[in-house]
């Protein structure tokens, strides 16, 4: 009877296997459903190996991954089975299927102790294990008795009172209560003295959980601790089967020194001197092997006695001997080792008297700083910024700039905020810093923050000798063709304040100053442009008495920004016009910026908030506040009392009496947005907009109309909420990537395959003459599955071939393994999964290597996962859309932009766009046939369907620009949304150009292959 009913449960097995798709497998599992609830229901009939057989395959279901919602209780109603295969099934499958919180167990509770208190050891270690695994408070408050009795119980065998140690220490997990510290410490002290090594090991287990909530109850297991690691180290009374590769039990070794670490400290002389002896042994006896287990296992136990060597403040020539080991592993060829030396000597960083030491291995910590692996680079990086400091800054400093530029991009930002603040620190003198900081926005502009140069400016104004040298490095970097918009903003500021300290050097009179600047505002952003307008109105002050055909040019600019769509630049323009005809006046009303207040740097605080690795950020916690920082470097923080960046504050004094156009009252230097906005003055009138047509948004959009400028107050107040709601939003989020110098040429043009592949799910993403990388990709919800068709061109096969993933920070992405070869003609198939945690517009990056003969080629490649990828088209009626609309009032879950520069189309060209984007049009509920309104669902993690609204006004007589106005429930999707349909808008090529056509291929060319199947 027994063999027939496993006999069905093998027939079950073998049918499942041998189903053709996944929807058989499903018809399969639902019959066998069916039939097992029938019979279930019918329970009376059923005999107890009817019933063993029907809930192994419950079981087996459940494992194939279908949700099993019935038969809980004939599974808990085996637990009470008299015989073993009954018993055996109904606690494995308790425990399987049903969790601590399930109503059902409260039935088994009693069967449970029974079966552990009783003497048969096979049903206490089947109890036990069920208990271990589920756990509860309800387990723990009724068993946790029982169970300490087994423990220490002398007539149970070693193998059941292991599994009641491990089994209380779960319980005790859930539980703190059920452990009496009275009553248990010294039992927990006995257990120290079992010599069987299994139960050793549980009961060190449980130690080390109750030492770490309670230590001092537990100081009578010191001793003994240290005793049981004398044993291991000297190999006495160790069983061959706890041995692992010629180590003695590296598990209770690892284990018990753990459990020491939760001492304050050794006080026993001899005792220390043991335990010191003992780290000693493993310290100089563990080596690189070529044996991987033995490896693995040594480790383990020699980094956690570092670890305890740290803990212990131990004599500075054990600590001496750990970093030489550490500098030993640092330089072999196996990256694990490397990155557990790397990692531990960055934990060695927490004792300062071996900083010193540790920079006799600075060279090869640099050279860990070019590994291939990523993570040993980022290790090396965050051992170098650690052991930074006056001695040796300007080395580590010059090495990360110049392993910037070869930086992978997932690493420059951190990169280029470690390089500032340690430049910060430990400069020798402060035109050494200005070079780094200017060198470092030079390389690296795209990936360095405002603070880093606002912390720049804050220096050189608060020290009168490094203003003329600041200017002149600035003056040099302007003379370059084509520098990061950064770097004008830096540029701009310091000679606008300081470059008439450089009137008498060769090319830095007024007219050449304002001449280059001025080359470069056709390039850079309107942000860019108001610091511009700032720079021009000081050199105009500085320029007295005035040049006429300067101050004609100057003032030709002001007017033609007076009417400007951005307030901001016609607020700026506007001032600066009416102060600039002031005359020599103009020198008391645009005085130098005064000194910034003394504060703790903003890039230091950045670096203290930031939650890294707790190893890491502990030791650059405790060594900043253990060293002394460089005098040579004191200044304030990036802002001021009223938290105002530098450029906000552009020295204006009280102005005196002028035209009526312009507020004088309002010219307080505190100001509000972080792109340098000036106090709020009214701009010039304006003539009243004609009237407007009914319109059903317009009191939830407000009365702005496209034609003209905002009103000041209120629009500046929804600018400055806006920024807040974002302020952690990197605006700049789409780092453009581009193939790295090859010598072999791409075939097409890789912006446009990127292009077209964000707005459909398939197609070339790569091809040149020796391969051809295609996507295929299928989105639902926050969830992707994309699969890259790696094709081989040629006769000839491909090698060294490799794919890296460098996702962004909002995606988690997993690759599977790529093969190293790709024979000739062959295609292979990658899956990628994606999963979008949170709202953002960076791009994942393909970094694709192979090697063809002697061609090396490498690119690097943006991955189609973009922000529409996650969008799902929803239309919404006008009874949905309205109380929507008006529940979201303002920012930052509304903001609203005037954009310029779009692409003159149709409306319905426009509308063809958004859907394509996955943004549905919806006709009928904005009244003006000039307007567009769209809705969509957003699907991310951390927001999961978040409904957002979108409306577009656009201005029939001028089709390049528009208003926008987004909306959702959460402000950083709002921003992000908003950056990408401006994007879409103002990035639309004027004319499709097709790919360049591919060379003539064999009918039977992957590339042909994959056009097909794609």
């Amino acid at each position: 009877m027994a063999l027939s009913g496993m006999r069905g449960l093998s027939v079950f097995i073998s049918d499942i296997r041998n189903c053709p798709n996944k929807e058989q497998e499903r018809l399969r599992v639902d019959k066998e459903l069916g039939n097992i609830r029938t019979r279930f229901k019918n329970e009376k009939g059923l005999s107890p190996y009817e019933k063993k057989k029907y809930v192994w395959k419950m079981l087996y279901i459940y494992m194939l991954g279908y949700d099993v919602d019935f038969g809980h209780m004939e599974a808990v109603s085996l637990i009470s089975a008299p015989k073993y295969p009954e018993k055996q099934v109904g606690y494995i499958v308790t425990s399987c299927l049903l969790n601590e919180n399930h109503d059902f167990l409260r039935l088994a509770i009693n069967t449970v102790r029974n079966d552990i208190i009783g003497r048969n050891e096979t049903f206490q270690c089947l109890a036990l294990t069920m208990v271990g695994n589920i756990g509860g408070r309800e387990f723990a408050e009724s068993l946790a008795p029982d169970v300490q009795k087994l423990i220490i119980s002398s007539s149970c065998r070693p193998l059941v009172r292991k599994k009641a140690a491990l089994c209380l220490l779960r319980l005790y997990r859930k539980n703190p209560d059920v452990v009496n510290v009275d009553g248990w410490a010294d039992r927990m002290a006995q257990l120290l003295d079992e010599r069987d090594l299994g139960v050793l090991t549980s009961s060190m287990s449980l130690l080390v959980a109750l030492v770490s909530n309670n230590h001092e109850a537990y100081w009578s297991c010191l001793p003994k601790c240290v005793k049981i690691l004398e044993r291991l180290a000297r190999n006495q009374d160790v069983p061959q089967e706890y041995t692992y590769y010629g180590i003695p039990s590296p598990w209770l070794q690892v284990k018990t020194m753990r459990a020491l670490q939760y001492f304050p400290t050794v006080e026993d002389p001899n005792t220390r001197r043991s335990l010191f002896e003992v780290l000693q042994r493993i310290l100089m006896g563990t080596d690189v092997v070529k044996n991987v287990n033995k490896n693995n296992a040594s480790h383990a136990v020699l980094f956690e006695a570092l670890a305890l060597v740290m803990h212990l403040d131990a004599e500075k020539e054990m600590m001496s001997q750990c970093i030489a080991l550490l500098g030993k592993f640092i330089a072999v060829r196996e990256p694990n080792i490397r990155y557990l030396g790397l990692e531990n000597m960055t934990r060695m960083l927490m004792v300062t008297d071996v900083h010193d030491i540790i920079k006799r291995h600075q060279a090869q910590i640099i050279t860990s700083l070019k590994d291939p692996d990523i993570s040993i680079r980022r290790r090396a990086l965050d051992l170098l910024y650690g052991m930074c400091d006056v001695s040796n800054a300007k080395d580590i400093v010059e090495e990360l700039l110049q392993y910037l530029s070869t930086a992978d991009f997932a690493m420059r930002e951190e990169l280029s905020l470690k390089a500032a603040i340690l430049a910060e620190k430990f400069a020798p003198d402060l035109s050494w810093y200005v070079d780094v900081i200017l060198q470092l926005i030079d390389k690296a502009g795209d990936f360095v923050s405002d603070d880093i140069w606002f912390r720049v400016v804050q220096f050189v104004t608060n020290n009168e000798d490094l203003q003329p040298y600041a200017a002149a490095k600035a003056r040099e970097y302007l003379d370059k063709p084509a520098i990061h918009e950064t770097m004008v903003k830096v540029s701009a500021y310091l000679l606008g304040e300081y470059s008439h300290l450089l009137a008498r050097r060769p090319g830095c009179s007024p007219k050449e100053i304002f001449s280059i600047i001025h080359e470069k505002l056709p390039t850079v952003s309107m942000s860019t442009v108001a610091i511009l307008l700032s720079t021009y109105a000081k050199i105009l002050m500085h320029t007295q008495p005035a040049d006429p055909e300067l101050q004609n040019q100057i003032w030709a600019i002001f007017n033609k920004y007076e009417s400007c769509i951005e307030v901001e630049i016609q607020q700026r323009a506007v001032e600066y016009f009416a102060l600039s005809r002031k005359g020599v006046a103009l020198m008391d009303i645009l005085a130098e910026m005064p000194k910034f207040p003394e504060r703790q740097s903003s890039l230091i605080k950045k670096a203290e908030d930031v939650e890294v690795d707790t190893a890491e950020q502990s030791a650059i916690k405790l060594r900043a506040q253990q060293q002394q920082t460089s005098t040579a470097l004191v200044v304030a923080d990036q802002s001021s009392a009223n938290g105002t960046s530098p450029v906000n504050q552009l020295g204006l004094v009280k102005v005196p009496s002028m035209s009526s156009s312009v507020d004088h009252n309002s010219t307080d230097p505190g100001m509000a947005q972080p792109n340098g906005t000036l106090t709020k003055v009214d701009p010039q009138p304006q003539p009243p907009s004609p009237s407007p047509s009914p319109d059903l948004l317009g009191d939830l959009l407000g009365p702005l109309a496209i034609e003209g400028p905002p009103v000041a107050g209120e629009s500046e107040q929804n600018v400055v909420s806006g920024l807040e709601g974002v302020a952690a939003v990197d605006a700049a989020a789409i780092v453009p990537v581009t193939v790295q110098t090859n010598a072999v040429e791409p075939i097409g043009n890789i912006a446009e395959r990127f292009h077209a592949l964000c707005l459909k799910d398939s197609g070339v993403l790569y091809e040149d003459p020796y391969v051809q990388i295609g996507i295929k990709a299928e989105w639902r919800g926050h969830h992707g599955r994309l699969v890259l068709f790696l094709g081989n061109k040629n006769t000839s096969p491909l090698f060294s071939v490799q794919a890296l993933i460098l996702p962004p920070s909002h995606l988690k992405m997993e690759l599977s393994l790529v093969p190293e070869t790709i024979p000739p003609r062959a295609q292979v198939q990658c899956p990628l999964e994606v999963m979008n945690l949170r709202p953002s517009r960076d791009v994942a990056v393909l970094d694709f290597s192979y090697k063809f003969n002697t061609n090396m080629v490498n690119v690097k490649l943006r991955l189609p996962a973009v922000l529409n990828k996650f969008l799902q088209p929803i239309t919404v009626s006008a009874e949905e859309f309205f109380p929507q609309w008006r529940s979201l009032s303002g920012p930052p879950l509304k903001l609203q932009e005037v954009v310029r520069g779009v692409r003159p189309m149709p409306l319905l060209e426009m509308a063809n766009l958004f859907n394509s984007c996955h943004l549905i049009v919806c006709p009928g509920l904005d009244p003006n046939p000039n307007n567009l309104v769209a809705s969509t669902t957003f699907y991310s993690e951390s927001t999961r369907a978040m409904l957002c609204l979108t409306r577009i006004e656009t201005d029939p007589a001028d089709r390049t620009q528009l208003r926008m106005t987004v909306a959702s429930g959460d402000p950083t999707l709002t921003f992000e949304l908003k950056e990408f349909i401006k994007e879409q808008l103002v990035s639309i090529p004027t004319a499709p150009r097709p790919p360049a056509p591919a060379p003539a291929a064999p009918s039977n060319d992957p590339g042909a292959m994959l056009a097909g199947l794609l």
